[in-house]
């Protein structure tokens, strides 16, 4: 097992990039003409961190609908 210093391999760094590269791509598409490489990267970030909080947003929203009093009149009458 390589140490985490050491440099990357051929088949990591195609792995990651096959991570990072689609969603490099549904950010650049997205920019303006003429915007530069370093401009795609500082909205992904943005879009990133977004994306982040979207995600704890819904898990805290998924997290309240399990409690009980938080059902709807259908529901209960389902538990009946």
């Amino acid at each position: 097992m390589p140490k985490k210093s050491d440099p990357l391999t051929l088949e990591e760094v195609t792995e990651a990039a096959d991570i990072f590269m689609p969603l490099f791509d549904a950010v650049y598409s997205r920019m303006p003409e003429g915007a530069k490489v370093e401009d795609c990267l500082s909205v992904m970030e943005s879009v990133a961190k977004l994306g982040h909080k979207l995600r704890a947003d819904k898990a805290d929203e998924e997290k309240k609908l399990k409690f009980g009093f938080n059902k709807t009149t259908e529901e209960k009458n389902a538990d009946s």
